[in-house]
């Protein structure tokens, strides 16, 4: 489809198993693939729970944070661009960091977010988002 731009159903990325800094940076990288197709799209994130007891990992097991702060703001023109909303299922004891950025929305993504505990309620925001954006001339 050379010219053409295509929206498909919305994407899922299970970041459900991982610890915090790890699901931060594979959520990253999976969204930066899927600007970098160049192509609209919606994405669920499904986040992982709080850890219990120690919240960080060994040094050098993860990007820190300023290395994802440095690849979102790499991919924000993008998302931006192409990201027809994120929309984020994460349980309701995430810390009060982990809210403030899943609910800070345009101002820290670049496209629209929601969040829920709920991926049915996440998956129809997703597929709406696209609805909506679908016939919208680029």
């Amino acid at each position: 489809m050379n010219g053409q731009r295509a929206i498909h159903d919305p994407r899922e990325i299970d970041a459900s198993g991982l610890p915090m800094e790890h699901a931060q940076a594979a959520i990253l990288d999976a969204l930066r693939a899927l600007t970098e197709r160049a192509e609209p799209f919606a994405a669920i994130l499904l986040m992982p729970a709080p850890p219990e007891g120690r919240t960080s990992t060994a040094p050098g097991d993860a990007p820190s944070a300023a290395d994802r702060i440095r690849t979102l703001k790499l991919i924000r023109p993008g998302l931006t661009a192409l990201c027809r909303g994120l929309a984020f299922v994460a349980p309701a004891d995430i810390p009060a960091e982990r809210a403030e950025a899943i609910h800070s929305g345009e101002h820290l993504w670049g496209c629209p977010t929601t969040a829920t505990q709920d991926v049915t309620a996440a998956r129809a925001w997703a597929e709406a988002r696209i609805r909506a954006c679908g016939l919208s001339p680029e």
